[in-house]
């Protein structure tokens, strides 16, 4: 199997146990020739590699690490023909306990612990000496140590490094030179157990998104038309074998297996699971559904969208895989120091081992059972010093953080990103499609030639309104924007179809509008910018433009050659839990701003509604980028919430950019520049983010500052002879299980904290 090009590469890598065994295989890897980039993520297990070289080379690189792998396609599902040694699936999320038995891995570590007991009972505390309490102790040594010392050994042959396994064998090593066979062999035990924690760690995290993937089924009712009702036919088919256009029945009470748009019934679907929100949604014919979502009480055919590896849901879990393995920068900075770290801890205990003896006549040996010589006190060191809580301290809580972000409908990319909206000081919010539903209504077509109403008499429908409208309609015809759906959709609904003409060279026009060819004349419908720029300053359209801006709603003129025909008045409503979500965000300290290329007027009545006071309306693209920019140097760093590609600039300018709509809403163009997705249209997903993201950062320096500050009371206890190795490694054991479990508390986030609390 051999493969040679520079396109990335995927792979699940099996037998990983600790974040230090993720940094080997990583540095192991690096040096290969023909290897640019590789990545590997602890928790995922997943392994992304970026160069020109044989896969078989990549393989055998792995195994000659002790790991297994097998290759993964695009879509993260097994390649074709690779070479398999998957690691074993767990059924649900087990007990710490019950993964200790099922995993063959903690077997030896299990046996030790057992052979251990007469040794910890009769020689640590009892303090007998006898042979038979030590062998079964030496025996445990060989059973637990043998995977760290092999481990150890390979670190230093292969990637030319002193791991932690390297520093845990000198230390075993050194015991039994001292004699000190019952506390070597609790050392490896201990030290295995705690590594088994780390991939207890990771198989939570690994539960938390599988369990994601659970949600949607795995076969489907197809439904394939006759020329009759008896020649149709229902079949269970797997959903990899659906393609988009297939049609699919979902009964009552089932979760829809695919994307897709409903083309018969009416029902409520629940899709709390994938955006968060907690109330079921109206669907009917038209309406989009999405796989892993739940059924309400009636029956929907749905026109399949896409193929099962593409759905929403699929894409979700991919993003959250791939956040896993962007690190944080405190966890990037914890590497480095760990990398330098560890050999420095080598060289501070040959230090400690030799000056007291050779400059003061310390003795270097144990004079007695009681006291400490400065050779034991030097081992003692090296396994107080092993950075096992360190190095998982952050990713335990990040990843865990990033998989209830996902549970609940934000998809966060990365530790990086979520670092940065812990420290967002302002949110800005674009209008239409953010903080409005996005499902602009036409409520008003006036015509040039249509005769101005009597004072106080409605506006009724007319020939000129509706030749107009048409007009408007053939311009927008292949527009995605929100006005241009309204419009065509208004025509659709007066059934103008017949009446709209052959547009030709639809252009759009940056923050102005639409411009099409009509019979070789350009018509354009523009904005008010565009009204200012190029129609006259007087008349009756900058009267009932002006006139709808104060009132909150949007219009757009529709202009040919320079010659004013008439204006399109539209509104939009705000999101119902749009105000709700300004209020939370500025009882936490933030400040919100509404950057809007809508009217001032509109913008500001928007403002209002939703208790936005800053607002800046009228802005191109680039007009929100350099606002985003005056924003930071003013109030601190700044997140932009956006679902258009004329978003996209700002989103990416901002130091956290926030899309909203990921499930079948916003663009692709927002979704790629945006470092957070909010896959519904709850806004109040977005400070509860927040809230995740401070309470993450806060459980990492908290956890940080104790695994330093425990290593530093016990390094004092060991210089000042008063700690022994087993107490040595049960401090970082302990550490490391304290940590964990620390972070691990993210996971049930927000289960326990009520959704108002300023975490």
């Amino acid at each position: 199997m051999t493969q040679s090009n520079s396109s990335p590469r995927h792979y699940e890598v099996s037998g990983l146990h600790c974040a230090s065994c993720a940094r080997s295989v990583e540095k192991g890897l690096a040096t290969l020739d023909g290897v640019d980039a590789c990545q590997l993520d602890f928790t995922s297990a997943r392994l992304r590699l970026e160069g020109s070289i044989d896969a078989d080379e990549v393989m055998e690189r792995i195994r000659a690490l002790g790991y297994g792998a097998r290759a993964l396609g695009p879509d993260g599902s097994p390649a074709s023909g690779a070479s398999s040694e998957p690691e074993e699936e767990e059924e649900g999320t087990p007990s710490y306990f019950r993964y200790l038995a099922r995993n063959r891995q903690t077997w030896p570590a299990l046996a030790g612990a057992v052979l251990l007991l007469p040794g910890l009972i009769f020689h640590e505390i009892l303090h007998w000496e006898a042979l038979w309490i030590e062998l079964p102790a030496l025996l445990a040594l060989v059973l637990a140590g043998a995977p760290v010392v092999r481990s150890g050994w390979r670190g230093v042959r292969i990637n030319r490094e002193f791991n932690i396994q390297a520093l845990i064998t000198i230390a075993v090593l050194g015991a039994l030179v001292i004699g000190a066979w019952v506390e070597a062999g609790m050392v490896v035990v201990l030290f295995a157990i705690g590594e088994s924690l780390e991939g207890y760690v990771a198989v939570r995290a690994r539960s938390a998104i599988r369990g994601l993937a659970a949600t949607a089924p795995d076969v489907a009712t197809r439904i394939r038309r006759g020329e009759d009702a008896e020649a149709s036919a229902e079949t269970v088919v797997p959903v990899g074998d659906l393609v988009p256009g297939d049609t699919i029945l979902v009964r009552p009470g089932e979760r829809i297996p695919m994307d897709g748009a409903v083309v018969s019934g009416r029902s409520t679907v629940d899709q709390a699971a994938l955006t968060g929100e907690s109330i079921p949604l109206e669907k009917g014919e038209g309406s989009h559904v999405l796989a892993g979502s739940v059924n309400g009480e009636g029956a929907l055919e749905v026109k399949v969208l896409r193929l099962a590896s593409e759905t929403t849901l699929h894409r979700m879990i991919r993003m959250v895989e791939e956040a896993k393995s962007q690190r944080a920068p405190v966890e990037r900075f914890i590497d480095r120091f760990a990398r330098v770290y560890t050999p420095a801890v080598v060289v501070l205990a040959v230090l400690v081992a030799v000056v007291p003896t050779v400059l003061f006549g310390a003795p270097f040996w144990n004079p007695d059972p009681d006291t400490f010589g400065w050779f034991y006190r030097a081992l003692a060191l090296l396994v107080v010093a092993c950075p096992c809580a360190l190095v998982i301290s952050v990713p335990a809580s990040v990843v865990s953080a990033i998989s209830n972000a996902a549970r609940s409908g934000v998809l966060v990319k990365g530790g990086a990103h979520m670092e940065a909206l812990a420290k967002v000081k302002a949110v800005a919010f674009d209008k239409t499609g953010t903080l409005t539903e996005g499902a602009l209504t036409v409520v008003g077509v006036r015509s040039v030639t249509c005769p101005e109403p009597e004072e106080g008499a409605p506006m009724e429908p007319c020939e000129p309104c509706d030749d107009l409208l048409a007009l408007a309609a053939a311009v927008e015809a292949r527009s995605e924007h929100p006005i241009g759906r309204a419009v065509t959709l208004a025509a659709r609904h007066r059934l103008l179809e017949a009446r709209i003409p052959t547009a030709t060279d639809h252009q759009a026009l940056t923050g102005r509008g639409i411009t099409a060819s009509m019979g070789g004349r350009p018509v354009t419908i523009g904005s008010q910018r565009h009204m200012d720029l190029y129609l006259p300053r007087e008349g009756r359209h900058r009267r009932d433009v002006e006139e709808d801006a104060r009132e909150g709603r949007t219009s757009v003129v529709v202009e040919m050659e320079g010659r004013f025909l008439g204006t399109i008045t539209l509104t939009d409503v705000p999101r119902e839990t749009a105000a709700e979500a300004v209020h939370e965000l500025q009882d936490m300290g933030i400040a919100t701003v509404l950057l809007s290329g809508d009217s001032a007027g509109a913008a500001r009545v928007l403002g209002e509604r939703v208790g936005i006071e800053e607002v800046q309306a009228e802005l191109l693209p680039l007009d929100k980028v350099r606002a985003i920019e005056e924003i930071r140097t003013r109030l601190g760093s700044v997140a932009m919430v956006g679902d258009g590609i004329n978003d996209a600039p700002a989103l990416a300018a901002s130091d956290v950019g926030i899309a909203v709509g990921g499930d079948l809403g916003g663009t692709d163009q927002a979704r790629e520049a945006a470092a957070v997705t909010l896959m519904g249209s709850d806004l109040r997903l977005l400070p509860r983010a927040i809230r995740l993201a401070r309470a993450t950062m806060r459980t990492v320096h908290v956890n940080v500052g104790f695994a330093i500050g425990i290593k530093l009371v016990f390094l004092a206890l060991i210089l000042a002879g008063m700690g022994t190795m087993w107490m040595a490694v049960l401090a970082d054991v302990g550490a490391t299980i304290i940590v964990t479990l620390y972070g691990m508390r993210l996971l049930r986030w927000g289960k326990e904290t009520p959704p108002s609390a300023t975490a």
